[in-house]
Formats: structure tokens, C-alpha cells, sequence
């Protein structure tokens, strides 16, 4: 099973973590880790080349996969990230809708640290 988590704090999205693998189907033909990664990877990418946001990342074994937005970004960028992370949000949770056996997604707050 795939379990997203979707970081918040002060009702904006801040980053998120996915980690696992569906086991929908043999590897290769998993269409659920698949459109995880596309969602995850695009999101990541586009808050840099779209947002102007160079999120934190980090990734490894298991699907793996850690973005965290930066503290500090122009009011239209963090604009613009929030968009996309909104666009992610929704991906993610129509697919944990669509899949419940596969991916579980959840909302985590985090405490802003001064």
C-alpha cells in the first residue's frame, strides 16, 4: 500500500511524503504507483519551473519520495506552490478514493518552528 501524507501549517500546504508501493499489479504495470509518480514527480518539478519554488527533496528505497517547500518565497510564488500543491492534493485524494485497497492519503499539521 502506497500512504501519502500531505504536510500543512497555518492552512497552507507545506510538503509532502509518500512512501510504499500499491501491489495493484506486477511492476511495470501498476497503474496506481504509477500516477503516484507522476503526481509527485510533476508537482515537484513544476513548483520549481513554474512556482519559482525550489522545494527540499528527498527520495530512496521503498517509493520514497519527501518535497518540502521553502519558509521563504515571493507572495506570487508561494501563491503559484499553493496552486500546485492544491493540484496535488486533488490527484492524490482521487486516487486514494478510487483505489482505497491501494493508497491512503492523510493530512498532517505541522507546527511552525520560529
Amino acid at each position: 500500500m502506497i500512504r501519502a501524507v500531505l504536510y500543512q501549517a497555518g492552512g497552507q500546504l507545506t510538503g509532502f511524503s509518500v512512501r510504499g508501493h500499491a501491489g495493484y499489479a506486477p511492476e511495470g504495470s501498476d497503474i496506481v504507483c504509477a500516477a503516484v509518480s507522476v503526481l509527485t514527480t510533476t508537482c515537484v518539478n513544476a513548483l520549481e519551473s513554474v512556482a519559482g519554488v525550489v522545494p527540499e527533496v528527498h527520495g530512496g528505497e521503498d517509493g520514497f519520495l519527501e518535497a518540502t517547500l521553502p519558509r521563504e518565497a515571493s507572495i506570487h510564488a508561494a501563491h503559484d506552490a499553493q496552486v500546485l500543491m492544491q493540484a496535488l492534493r486533488q490527484g492524490l485524494s482521487d486516487l486514494a478514493q478510487a483505489y482505497p485497497r491501494y493508497i491512503r492519503l492523510s493530512i498532517q499539521e505541522r507546527r511552525e518552528t520560529p
